[in-house]
């Protein structure tokens, strides 16, 4: 497993960057395949999104957590840890104000970690727009406590499961809550754990006025886990955005965790997806050295 993200007492020694893939990018391949072929490609870690383990992934056996892990094992890869926490569930919502509504979400994300825990993985994404945003009549005070308490009552099992929550900030046009790195790392700073941590993602940053190399400075303190795309959805080196300066700011912070290839338009196919964004996140590194 990488080491968690951290500032390095010798800044000049600076880690060969650690490539990673979202499995959903694979579709409907089985995921034995999935993870031959990022291997094959260069990658060295697989993040999974958890409805693709099947409808409800609480209910995946000890048995079928072992397999997974060991197809992982084989493939040559490490678990990164899961992502898109609450996508195709129902009923849950971390700034709902029905108690009983954040008391489930606290209870099914504590059951992701320790899903995440018995697949290997280490690092839980939560971005989840939808189960974050403003409800009717709740003002952003009121859901920035609610954000609180929720994040806050999942330390213990983070701490038992040794996983860290990577709070996401996503674009505005996605949600209304958390929409800035400067916002989630105060909350962050307010929850004052080491289980809860930042993750940076290329699209989301693009939304903001400070420039990508920017908010990777301001936020370095805090950052755990950093996705690769573009604002076109696609990968690394399919858009407009230029990955030089985001690397070279990665490096002079001494980022260490997981780059993640993170797409949402599928449509160049998961071959070409998968291929030429490493191809081009290596062509960019190497031109750093």
């Amino acid at each position: 497993m990488p080491p968690s993200a951290a500032f390095s007492s010798h800044p000049e020694r600076i880690p060969t960057m650690q490539y990673g893939i979202c499995n959903e990018t694979f579709g409907d391949w089985p995921f034995k395949r999935a993870c031959e072929f990022a291997a094959e490609c260069g990658y060295t870690g697989i993040e999974i999104a958890p409805f693709t383990l099947g409808a409800d992934p609480r209910s995946l056996s000890v048995e079928q957590r072992s397999d997974l892990r060991r197809t992982i094992a084989q493939a040559g890869l490490d678990c990164i840890g899961l992502h898109w926490l609450l996508a195709k569930t129902e009923g849950f919502h971390v700034t709902d104000p029905d108690q009983s509504v954040r008391d489930r979400t606290v209870a099914y994300l504590s059951d992701l970690a320790r899903l995440c825990r018995d697949l290997g993985g280490r690092i839980l994404v939560f971005g989840s727009p939808q189960q974050r945003s403003l409800l009717p009549g709740i003002a952003p005070e009121q859901a920035d406590g609610f954000l609180r308490e929720v994040f806050g009552r999942l330390v213990p099992v983070l701490e038992e499961t040794d996983t860290v929550l990577a709070l996401e900030p996503l674009a505005p046009i996605e949600t209304d809550v958390l929409t800035t790195a400067a916002d989630t790392c105060r909350l962050i700073e307010a929850i004052g754990s080491p289980h809860v941590r930042l993750h940076l993602d290329v699209k989301a940053m693009a939304s903001e006025d400070l420039s990508i190399p920017e908010i990777i400075h301001a936020s370095a303190a805090h950052l755990e886990h950093f996705h690769a795309n573009d604002v076109n959805l696609q990968g690394p080196g399919f858009g407009a955005i230029e990955f030089g300066p985001i690397f070279q700011a990665l490096q002079e912070t001494a980022y260490s965790g997981w780059v993640s290839v993170e797409v949402f338009d599928y449509t160049p196919g998961a071959e070409r997806l998968a291929q030429e964004s490493i191809t081009y996140m290596q062509r960019i590194e190497s031109g750093l050295e």
